[in-house]
């Protein structure tokens, strides 16, 4: 018994309190010790491994006067053996009401959103607070987590139905938008679309315009042409230009949908004596009386895609 009470083994993670006569002396680390018989005598076993403390649920009122249960765990670990031991009675019991305590102070001073969407800030507040106040007790409060938020029934079914309504808004939103650039694409196409017809259209009538300018600009040189020799006295060239608007006249004729019969001469070659003719008309300009033209061969008349008659 004597050697029993004298030999003192502290195992790992834990620290004991020597006490002599009943007043603290030292502290034991894990190890070993021989103590000094019926003198010294092992006063508190603390335990200076990291632990968790449950915090009961309680319900508190936020500041909008909306009641929610809230609870927590709290991750202590002590760190001065001797003042937990001697400092405070209950350690447990004093950093849960603390705890507790805190919680509702915290909870109390913000609204029914900040304390559901700001638990980290519940959190920092919390860990600062009751690790201030369990400091002299030579206890390190290492994390506060709130565990559960508990709103009432009629709260939450409210806040699913304000999310519902959010959701659905943002929705709508989304789909005006999306049709809203979908409209804005549709006319810019429009638009790029009119711009290039547009720019066709007037390239086309650029284009028609100095097609019908050159065409414009060869008649009047042709034309020129022609009246230059006609007034040097060449019947070749009115023949010429006789015989061509002859022949354009004669193809508008054929061409045209309200002609069902077109005359012309049986022998193809009148067409020379008519401009023949022109010609000998030329040559009499100068006298008193102009002499009668030749007249043209005998003709037949031909419907237009069918037999030729009489």
């Amino acid at each position: 018994m004597l050697l029993f009470s004298a030999i003192k083994i502290v195992p790992q993670g834990r620290e004991f309190t020597v006490e002599r006569f009943g007043r603290y002396t030292r502290t034991l680390k894990p190890g070993i010790t021989i103590l000094t018989p019926f003198l010294e005598t092992v006063g508190r076993r603390v335990n200076m491994m990291e632990q968790v403390l449950d915090v009961p649920q309680q319900e508190v009122i936020t500041k909008d006067n909306v009641s929610v249960k809230v609870d927590a765990i709290v991750f202590i670990q002590v760190m001065d053996a001797a003042a937990a031991a001697y400092r405070v009675d209950n350690l447990m019991y004093a950093i849960t009401q603390l705890a507790q305590t805190n919680l509702r102070t915290v909870v109390g001073a913000m609204e029914l959103d900040e304390v559901l969407s700001q638990r980290d800030a519940i959190n920092s507040r919390l860990l600062s607070t009751i690790d201030h106040a369990t400091g002299p007790w030579g206890v390190k409060v290492a994390r506060i987590e709130i565990k559960d938020l508990t709103p009432p029934a009629d709260i939450t079914n409210a806040m699913a139905r304000q999310m519902k309504a959010e959701r659905e808004r943002r929705a709508v939103i989304t789909e005006a938008e999306g049709e809203k650039q979908a409209q804005i694409a549709r006319a810019e196409g429009q638009k790029q679309s009119a711009i290039l017809q547009a720019e066709g259209r007037r390239e086309a009538a650029f284009r028609d315009a100095e097609a019908r300018e050159r065409e414009a600009e060869a008649e009047a040189k042709a034309t020129a042409f022609v009246s230059e020799a006609i007034a040097k006295g060449d019947v070749n060239a009115i023949n010429y230009f006789v015989a061509q608007k002859y022949v354009e006249a004669f193809a508008e004729l054929a061409r045209s949908p309200q002609q069902k019969t077109v005359i012309v001469p049986a022998d193809f070659a009148g067409l020379t004596g008519t401009v023949a003719g022109v010609g000998e008309l030329i040559k009499s300009l100068g006298a008193d009386a102009p002499r009668p033209t030749p007249p043209a061969r005998g003709a037949t008349s031909t419907p237009v895609g069918g037999k030729r008659g009489e």
